[in-house]
Order: C-alpha cells, then sequence, then structure tokens
C-alpha cells in the first residue's frame, strides 16, 4: 500500500481542516495517510542559566515518515514549510506545500488548488527541485551542545539591552577577520529573499552552490556582505562578555556565550520540493516580491516636437 504523509500547522483551523479532507480522500483511493503537525520542527529557545537542549536532527522526524513514504504534503504558511523540512529532510521526502498562511513564499499551490494538483502528483507529472539546507551546531568547550537544521538562514544578534556585538569569523582555511554589528546573518540562496534580503544582502537563484554572510547595521564601512562557496565550513565566536541570541530560520535558536563555537555548514540532507510546473524562480521574485515590474507606464511611440 502507497504511504504519503501530511504535516499541518494545527493553530490554523483552515489548514486542519483541509488536512482532514485530503486524509480522507487519499484513503479512499487506497493510501495509506499518516498526519502530524509541525510543532516538532519548531525546536523553541533555551534560557540563560539552564542548561540548552540538544535535540539531535534526525529524531525530530516523525514515526512511520520514512524512505518507503511516496511523497508529503504541508498546510500552512512559510514558517510551517520550514518546519516541516527540518521533520522529514533526514528522510529524502519530497514535499508538496499548500499555502494557507499569508506570502507563501515557499508554498507551491493554494488551497483551491489542491486537488488537482495531487491528482498530478500522484500521476508523476510534476518536477522535484532540490533546495540545500545547513546544520548548525554549537560548541561549548568542544562539546556539542545544541543543532539544528537550516533552510533560509542563521541569525546571531544582540539581546535587546545589550550594545555592539563583536564577532570573529572564520571561513574554510582563511585566516579569522573581525566584525562590528548588532549582528550576522549567514544565509543560504533559498534565505536570500528573507531576513538577508532587508539587511541589503543579494538576491541568489536557488541552486548556485555558495552561502552569504551579511553584517547586521556593521560599525564600519568595510564590513560588507560577503558570497562564498557553500563547501567552506563556517566557525564564529563572540568576543562579547554578555550572552547573545543565536536564532536558526526564525523559530528556534540558543543563547551564544565567548566559550561557545557556532559552526555552520551545508548539510547532507537537502529540502525536496515538488513543482508542478519547471521550476522558475523570477516568476515568484515577481508575483511574491513584485522584482522586475515597471513602476510607470511605457510609451507604445515617441512623438517628435
Amino acid at each position: 500500500m502507497p504511504k504519503v504523509g501530511i504535516i499541518y500547522n494545527d493553530i490554523k483551523p483552515v489548514a486542519t481542516t483541509a488536512a482532514q479532507k485530503l486524509s480522507k480522500q487519499l484513503k479512499a483511493r487506497g493510501y495509506e495517510v499518516l498526519t502530524t503537525t509541525g510543532i516538532a520542527g519548531i525546536l523553541g529557545y533555551s534560557q540563560p542559566g539552564k542548561p540548552v537542549c540538544h535535540t539531535p536532527v534526525e529524531s525530530l522526524v516523525p514515526p512511520g515518515f520514512d524512505q518507503d513514504m511516496s511523497f508529503a504534503v504541508v498546510f500552512g504558511g512559510d514558517g510551517t514549510v520550514l518546519s516541516a523540512f527540518r521533520q522529514i529532510a533526514p528522510k529524502g521526502i519530497p514535499l508538496l506545500a499548500v499555502n494557507t498562511g499569508h506570502m507563501g513564499f515557499l508554498t507551491e499551490i493554494y488551497l483551491n488548488q489542491l486537488n488537482d494538483a495531487i491528482d498530478q502528483v500522484i500521476a508523476g507529472n510534476c518536477h522535484l527541485e532540490e533546495r540545500a539546507m545547513v546544520m548548525v551546531r554549537l560548541f561549548n568547550e568542544g562539546e556539542l551542545s545544541w543543532e539544528a537544521l537550516c533552510m533560509n538562514e542563521l541569525v546571531i544578534q544582540r539581546q535587546p539591552l545589550t550594545s555592539m556585538c563583536h564577532f570573529e569569523v572564520q571561513i574554510g582555511r582563511h585566516a579569522p577577520v573581525d566584525i562590528a554589528a548588532d549582528g550576522l546573518i549567514i544565509s543560504t540562496p533559498t534565505g536570500s529573499t528573507a531576513y538577508s534580503l532587508s539587511a541589503g544582502g543579494p538576491v541568489i537563484v536557488p541552486g548556485v552552490s555558495v552561502l552569504q554572510l551579511i553584517p547586521i547595521c556593521p560599525h564600519s564601512l568595510a564590513s560588507r556582505g560577503l558570497v562564498f562557496p557553500d563547501s567552506e565550513p563556517v566557525v564564529v565566536t563572540s568576543a562579547n562578555s554578555e550572552p547573545l541570541v543565536m536564532v536558526d530560520d526564525g523559530n528556534a535558536g540558543c543563547y551564544v556565550v565567548p566559550s561557545d563555537r557556532v559552526c555552520f555548514e551545508r548539510s547532507p540532507y537537502s529540502a525536496k520540493c515538488i513543482r508542478l510546473r519547471p521550476p522558475d524562480f523570477f516568476r515568484v521574485l515577481r508575483e511574491k516580491l513584485g522584482w522586475g515590474l515597471p513602476h510607470i507606464a511605457k510609451p507604445t511611440s515617441v512623438e517628435l516636437p
């Protein structure tokens, strides 16, 4: 019996209802259906003075979600999609993302397109796009204390009442550099249209094997954004006396103290996105962010005086 997974945002009634309805439809077509919420992929935040809760990335996979699963469907917004990929990427399960949120930059279809989309996926009339993910690990005195998969970006930043941050950053075998800023963003190509874009970083087309480092409000004119190969691991240490905050994809994180080392490298796991037509990143940029749209009407002809 073929197997399909459903992941949904149980805070949104529309997502819950859609998940229940799809489950019944797929079971009627002879599928084994496993459902779960996206909450397991939201790792939460550690607290100052308390041990960091180390959750291995492979342990986030929902029960029954394995290599035998044909595909999975997620109902929610971009946050739920990111959470879902943290749950299923270790098993390489393709994911069809259905937008029941707001922006839905990472989603493929809207709810009213679901029935036709499921028919196409079952018939094999779809495409698979792989997006790179990275592994983030926090080491304290050489011991692994926290880890997570990241699809968009890692942010290390000051707390609200602290002053400017001072970082030492080493990329691959190159000499370490010092950066003074409110924080650092280390982003994947997928995340280049998220926080790093708002912080002045470039848009990077998915499929390009690079990462980017963007200082947040740097203190020096020389501290500009940097794009580098994703084969180069990144190590960040803090030179601040106060703890900093590290956030992974906007919904999970922990504190970083001077004795910590944050290591960031490309993960062997990738996000496998189901596309109903060949991936067209520029179309998504235009539809979601208005990239390349004309701001004024162009004249059809020019009249000479």
